[in-house]
């Protein structure tokens, strides 16, 4: 270690500080100009020297920006400094940098910023600073041209002001070279020692120069300090204690410091804790061993026995939501059966001693499976030797509270003693791979104190200042130990353990409980642990049974407005659209749909609008309902539609589909329910975001884009964000186009049957924006050379997905070029079928694409549509959850964001396909489409059974089979589409005669028009 603390003295020669160049004195502000998004107001105004900028988010979600040119060149390594002051809420703080072009971000947020009253100096360093967004492919900060401060809504919002001043860059040498992981024996780190073993006095660590580190692990003999401080000083006279412990136990003691930039270390055990202690080893960690809580912990679980943390700190776990209709209540359920008991709260793990052997998850085999198969009510079995565990949890439909139980059952042939254990821990289900709203992995826990009766848990707060949380867990059976401790007596690296002590406070707030239950078992027998989670309890077990009877029924009734009988080869598809209608129900926040209940805190009206088709079209007007009066009032004064809505307010990121998927949602309301006093309270609101949209296409319709390098743009709706492929740079998506097309069409609609005077204004609008939506895809295939259709036509992509909205909701199959239609759809199946290939190399893929299902049915390619289901179907994960990620990868074990699990927006396509299969809505044609999608096998045995289907025209109901090489079937239901009902044939063969309620019917072409009503068919290939 002499060594190398020699080495890194020698590295730490003295350089001279280069001269500060000051950006803005803030003498003046002319340069400066603020903006603000739409429902914002922004000001900026000279205060005493400093810049001012004073805002007010009144009722929305948004920004306010204080905005000047400022070329700046930025050295490889610099101390950007400026001052903040201010009175205000809590909302983000941001310090934005973009270059000439104004694409390229870059970015220092400061989330969750309260301004102080007085001056406090922010200090920024290359490593502060990411790249934020933009198209360019070199990310590194080097030039940029404009400077702005911004405030973003977020909890608080209100109005208030920040000051800035003093704007500084001052050039930095190369930072010295972190520091690589050093462990050593201690008594050669300060050269003034010779001895370890005594902490009587201080030992004293020299880096050889100030630079960062992630902390320290201690690594402690025989005798061990329980209590100690670490201190730091860059000159060895002047110390700072940085670090206690005073519940020390020995081992090793991994202890982060995240931050600390310091030159000596200073480890001072405290009076009383005894001398000759053993100190055998000292580890300086690097920076990013202690970056975030979760790096920290995904440390020592890289080092630490498998199945000593959870799967999701070493690789990638999987999930499934369990929350009431209505998402009242939300957990989750691990695929190895923690459970995490609230959004972003601690988790119960299960474990199994036997014997002399901790079991937990890397030492099972664990299996998923819902009750009855399609209820959201998960278990997961573990299969021991000689034993199995099964964890159960619901979700409470009648009270607000979690409902666990576990099930230990002696699978042997003798008498067997086991003890459950089930530890409290400060982690999430959600893994720490998971983002956005959310971040998932650490959840922190201050305090858990046991009463003799329940467990409270009090979780850290979020944000400074806030009230803390504390949750209850009560087992409806006494556990036999209940313990708790603190991160510093090694926790989290035994969590079953039985020492400990009845409650603790864990200034690391990393504290860990454990309760205990030893039962013995003859065999076949089995030991019930209920446990309830939340304030509210059962008063015994007969309750606790009596509640999760009536979630069961609530569920059983809730799912069933449809019901489908399908051959067993396709039961899972019959279960996985119940399932799927779950996850849409179970992931709304009260009236809002939101896509998950994690990494998306927000509502988004695009989501809304498709989850709004799949609950009519299963028989659940109300929560729609509820949803578009709720999102309508959310819409800005210009008739703009916000592209999302959460906690804050409206959105104001411009998303051109929205105003077309409010129309949409408001205007399908009416076709399935006939209100139309409704209709006419919501099209003040309609007409208004029509009227928005149209401001936006003619502001494309101009002369400049009618040349042959731009009329590929010409009136279509101005370039966004709303395709996520689109996020660094927006482009004219034709996702956008098709949604705003349905709009006017909707809108003509919603005219007519008001009898608005406005009507043929609104349809010519809609048969304009249809031409020029035609002609953009026929010029961009020219100008890109292309044989698809693209996703933007500013691009040429490919994204079939996005086309989908060609077909439906828009109803354009008719009018798109055939040639580049057709082929857009066989790339598609190209490549979701190449993905299962040896040596396919692709990454990961959103399901989303289920949509590509549904395109393919209605295009005649049934069997095509049939693989694509088979596909999609066999990345549910796991699967007998029935359930997708926002995010597939193509190995299950890579760590990467995925997305909720379940996410409702995919569950919602996914539901749609499944029942275009059955039925579908030419819109196109105003017909109903009835069993395109069906092959053979869907039809073998008794074939297929629904009942109850909900569509604009009416309500459906089809039985078919095969039987003796023909097709039998019975249509019923009210359904009256103007274009009629249609058939179509489901063999390889050419049909023949139809029998249609024994009438004799000619069937050339494989399309049978079946009269409204009730309708026996049989239909016999032709000879």
């Amino acid at each position: 270690m002499a060594g190398v603390i020699a080495a890194l003295l020698a590295s730490a020669a003295v350089v001279a500080p280069a001269p500060v160049r000051v950006l803005d004195r803030f003498d003046s502000v002319t340069a400066w100009k603020a903006s603000a998004s739409d429902g914002v107001t922004a000001r900026v105004s000279a205060d005493a020297g400093a810049l001012r900028l004073d805002y007010d988010f009144a009722r929305v979600s948004g920004y306010a920006v204080a905005r000047r040119p400022l070329a700046i060149d930025w050295p490889a390594n610099f101390a950007l400094t400026l001052r903040v002051r201010g009175t205000a809420n809590v909302n983000d703080l941001q310090i934005k940098f973009s270059d000439a072009s104004g694409d390229n971000v870059w970015w220092v947020p400061y989330p969750n910023f309260r301004p102080s009253a007085d001056w406090q100096t922010l200090r920024i360093r290359p490593r502060d600073v990411d790249f934020a967004w933009g198209p360019t492919a070199d990310k590194a900060l080097r030039r940029t041209a404009a400077v702005e401060v911004v405030v973003v809504r977020d909890r608080d919002g209100g109005a208030g002001h920040v000051e800035v001043d003093d704007l500084q860059l001052q050039p930095l040498a190369p930072p010295t070279p972190p520091l690589p992981p050093v462990a050593s024996d201690p008594r050669a780190l300060d050269r003034r020692r010779d001895t370890a073993a005594d902490l009587a006095r201080p030992l004293v660590i020299d880096l050889g120069a100030v630079r960062e580190i992630g902390g320290l692990t201690l690594h402690w003999g025989k005798r061990y300090a329980t209590r100690y401080h670490v201190d730091t000083s860059d000159d060895r006279r002047v110390w700072h204690t940085i670090r206690g412990v005073d519940q020390g136990d020995g081992g090793d003691d991994p202890l982060p410091l995240p931050g600390t930039e310091t030159r000596y270390l200073r480890l001072t055990a405290d009076k009383g804790a005894g001398s000759k202690v053993e100190l055998a080893e000292v580890e300086v960690m690097p920076r990013a061993w202690s970056v975030t809580p979760n790096a920290t912990i995904a440390a020592l679980a890289k080092t630490a026995p498998r199945g000593t943390y959870p799967r999701g700190f070493t690789e990638q776990s999987y999930w499934t939501l369990v929350a009431s209709d209505g998402g009242a209540v939300s957990g989750l359920i691990g695929e190895d059966g923690a459970i995490e008991v609230a959004k972003g709260a601690f988790s119960i793990e299960p474990f199994v001693i036997d014997g002399a052997r901790t079991i937990g998850w890397a030492d099972v085999r664990a299996t998923q499976q819902l009750e009855d198969g399609y209820l959201p009510l998960p278990h997961v079995g573990w299969a021991g030797d000689g034993w199995t565990l099964d964890t159960a949890l619901v979700a409470d439909q009648a009270t607000p509270r979690l409902l666990a139980r576990y099930r230990l059952t002696n699978t042997g042939a003798s008498q067997r003693t086991l003890t459950l254990a089930l530890a409290v821990r400060p982690f999430q289900v959600n893994p720490p791979a998971q983002f956005l709203s959310q971040q998932g992995g650490v959840s922190p826990i201050a305090r858990i104190a046991w009463d003799g009766s329940a467990m409270a848990v009090t979780s850290a707060p979020a944000i400074a200042g806030d009230a803390a949380v504390t949750r209850r867990i009560t087992p409806l059976a006494r556990p036999d130990t209940v313990v708790a401790r603190p991160f510093d007596q090694g926790a989290l690296a035994t969590p079953a353990a039985a020492t400990g002590a009845p409650a603790v406070t864990d200034p690391a707030l990393l504290a860990s409980g454990t309760m205990r239950w030893t039962v013995t078992l003859a065999p076949g027998a089995s030991a019930d642990v209920p446990l309830a989670i939340g304030d509210a309890t059962p008063a015994n077990r007969a309750a606790f049974d009596r509640a999760v009877a009536h979630t069961a029924a609530y569920w059983h009734e809730t799912l069933g407005n449809v019901t489908l009988q399908v051959p067993p080869a396709k039961q899972a598809v019959a279960d996985t659209i119940r399932t799927a209608l779950a996850h849409v129900l179970m992931s709304r926040d009260g009236a809002a749909f939101k896509p998950g209940t994690r990494s998306y805190d927000r509502s988004w009206i695009r989501d809304g609008a498709m989850m709004g088709d799949t609950l009519l079209r299963l028989g659940h007007v109300a929560p729609v309902r509820a949803f578009a009066d709720w999102y309508g009032t959310r819409l800005f004064d210009n008739g703009k539609v916000p592209c999302c809505v959460d906690a804050r307010g409206p959105d104001p990121v411009p998303e051109n589909d929205s105003q077309g998927e409010y129309i949409h949602l408001v205007t399908q309301l009416y076709r399935y329910t006939g209100d139309r006093a409704a209709l006419q309270r919501d099209w003040p609101r309609l007409d208004a975001a029509r009227r928005y949209m149209e401001a936006q296409r003619q502001s494309e319709r101009t002369p400049a884009n009618l040349t042959p390098e731009r009329h590929m743009l010409y009136g279509l709706l101005p370039p966004s964000i709303s395709h996520e492929g689109y996020s660094a740079k927006p482009q004219y998506s034709l996702w956008d186009d098709f949604w705003g097309l349905t709009g006017y069409k909707d809108a003509a609609y919603a005219a007519r049957v008001l009898a608005r005077p406005e009507a043929d204004a609104i349809a010519a609008q809609r048969d304009q924006f249809a031409g020029d939506i035609h002609a953009a895809i026929e010029a961009a295939a020219r100008y890109w050379r292309i044989d698809h259709i693209p996703g933007a036509t500013s691009m040429g992509d490919f994204d079939a997905t996005s086309t989908t909205m060609a077909l439906d909701p828009a109803g354009e199959q008719d009018r798109l070029n055939p040639n580049l239609l057709r082929r857009t759809f066989e790339r598609q199946y190209e490549r979701v079928m190449a993905r299962g290939a040896p040596g396919a190399t692709w990454s990961d893929y959103t399901p989303y694409e289920l949509r590509n299902v549904s395109a393919l049915v209605r295009l005649g390619e049934r069997a095509k549509a049939n693989d694509l289901l088979d596909a999609y179907m066999a990345d549910r994960c796991p699967a007998a959850w029935n359930g997708w990620a926002e995010v597939v990868g193509r190995n299950l074990r890579d760590h990467r964001f995925i997305g909720d699990m379940p996410h409702a927006w995919v569950a919602s396509d996914f539901i749609r396909a499944a029942l275009d299969l059955f039925a579908y809505e030419d819109v196109g044609k105003d017909q109903l489409v009835l069993a395109a999608g069906l092959t053979p096998e869907w039809l073998a045995g008794t074939g297929v059974d629904v009942r109850g289907l909900r569509t604009r025209y009416g309500t459906v109901n089809l039985r078919a089979r095969t039987e003796s090489g023909r097709l039998v079937a019975t249509v019923s239901g009210n359904a009256a589409p103007p274009g009629g009902l249609v058939l179509t044939w489901p063999f390889a063969g050419k049909p023949g005669i139809a029998t249609v309620n024994e009438r004799h019917v000619a069937t050339p072409n494989g399309v049978l028009h079946l009269p409204a009503g009730a309708a026996t068919i049989i239909w016999r290939a032709a000879r």
